[in-house]
């Protein structure tokens, strides 16, 4: 009998959390769910994120070493960083352009406005909080947080990954000026510890149906009430349409007409880390599936893998980008402000640069939306109106933000000739060697 394919079992994980929370919500178990089911969510998470650092070390020496040529690292980063600025503003434009359209912020009650800005100012005003450090900050902090005083204290937070990225370009570009014999012992063990770090992955994996199925059973129980769901259904349409668009139709357009691979294959190859990152709402744990997925079953080179994906996972956040459009839009509709092009081509570039710094964490997006926010005149106490459905939509845009990545990845391999066709690694690899 055919194994079932990993998505199809991430897939029923899901469903079957969902099923188990609802069902939870009924019985009035949502504390056994938070005692006994979390924990287990959680800990999938940070098996992810434990192997996060040692897999962009390893993987970006390895891809950077292979090059031989600091030339051709130059010229993979150039059209990496300038596709993600690319594919980002779609993203905004599309997200300004169904706002517009629809206004679903002129629609919403008044009554209910206050009500929404009432039970969440609390939220509303910690985030805020957050965000007045990085407002605070000169136009030139953003170049000097990339450069590390200390890479141990770096590489002990996901959140600190440009940094990490940064030491190791430079580590690998020193790799390639040295001896090639001085080089080479260094370079095959980090080759070595790539290998097991991708072996990890796979076991990691085999648990995947059960950490989404804890997640998402956590995350139906923790839920607000129907009736906010209600109200703001409309401003979540707006913003799922706007993720649609770019995750079912933008990236794989791109895909096709740039390299050539369909449709159908694009999504069968991508699909577990598109499930991963809807139940996790966190690029960064979702980065090691993301970087296995698109070198072993999309056929891209590990040197671009290596190099693309760490960097997408940082600086490439279109789902958050739509998500901050409409967000700052509709709060301005609910306020009955009326917005201008200027302001809201200031909302493209504001948007553009916040999610270059946003991290690749769950709920990043709603600081640097109080930037924008700000930037644009709207009332940054608005933030409140909008809280009660963040959570499913970070989950959504975390999507598109993954999808793009491989998209971009897939992008830039072409471009450089490093497509190849998939080579799946097995589970069960030299295990009987070592039988």
């Amino acid at each position: 009998m055919k194994e079932l394919a990993l998505h199809w079992k991430i897939l029923i994980g899901m469903a079957a959390g969902i099923a188990f929370g609802v069902l939870a919500n009924e019985l009035a178990w949502g504390e056994f769910v938070q005692d006994w089911i979390k924990p287990f969510g959680t800990i999938f998470i940070n098996s992810l994120k434990l192997i996060a650092i040692p897999l962009i070390v390893a993987s970006l020496i390895k891809g950077i070493t292979d090059l031989k040529d600091i030339s051709k690292l130059s010229a993979m980063g150039g059209r990496t960083v300038g596709i993600y600025v690319l594919t980002t503003i779609v993203a905004i434009v599309i997200g300004l352009g169904i706002v517009n359209l629809i206004g679903p912020g002129k629609g919403l009650d008044e009554s209910t406005r206050d009500s929404l800005l009432n039970d969440f100012a609390e939220d509303a005003g910690a985030r805020i909080l957050d965000a007045q450090s990085q407002r605070e900050a000169g136009p030139l902090q953003a170049l000097v947080d990339i450069v590390p005083d200390n890479i141990v204290g770096a590489a002990s937070s996901n959140g600190n990954m440009l940094q990490v990225i940064f030491f190791v370009i430079c580590f690998g570009v020193g790799l390639i000026l040295i001896d090639p014999k001085k080089a080479q012992p260094v370079k095959d063990f980090f080759d070595g510890v790539n290998e097991v770090v991708l072996k990890l992955i796979d076991l990691i994996m085999l648990a995947a149906p059960y950490g989404v199925f804890a997640l998402l059973a956590a995350l139906v129980v923790e839920a607000p009430s129907k009736d906010l769901f209600v109200a703001l259904l409309l401003y979540s349409l707006c913003v799922l349409a706007g993720l649609g668009l770019m995750i079912f139709v933008i990236y794989p357009s791109l895909v096709k007409i740039f390299t050539g691979r369909s449709i159908t294959s694009f999504f069968a190859g991508i699909s577990p880390a598109q499930l991963l990152a809807f139940s996790t709402s966190s690029s960064a744990a979702t980065l090691p599936v993301t970087m296995e997925r698109v070198e072993e079953h999309l056929g891209v080179d590990e040197e671009v893998t290596s190099f693309v994906l760490p960097i997408g996972a940082t600086i490439n956040m279109d789902g958050t980008s739509l998500y901050q459009a409409v967000a700052a839009v509709f709060i301005a509709q609910a306020y009955g402000m009326e917005l201008s092009l200027g302001a809201q081509l200031g909302i493209i570039t504001t948007a553009l640069a916040a999610s270059i710094g946003s991290a690749a964490v769950p709920g990043a997006g709603m600081v640097m939306l109080v930037i924008v926010l700000g930037q644009a005149g709207i009332p940054e106490a608005g933030l409140a109106l909008i809280f009660a459905v963040d959570r499913p939509l970070d989950m959504c845009r975390t999507v598109a933000n993954v999808t793009g990545d491989a998209t971009v990845a897939m992008l830039v391999a072409k471009s450089v000739g490093k497509l190849r066709d998939p080579q799946e690694r097995k589970l069960d690899d030299h295990y009987v060697a070592v039988k």
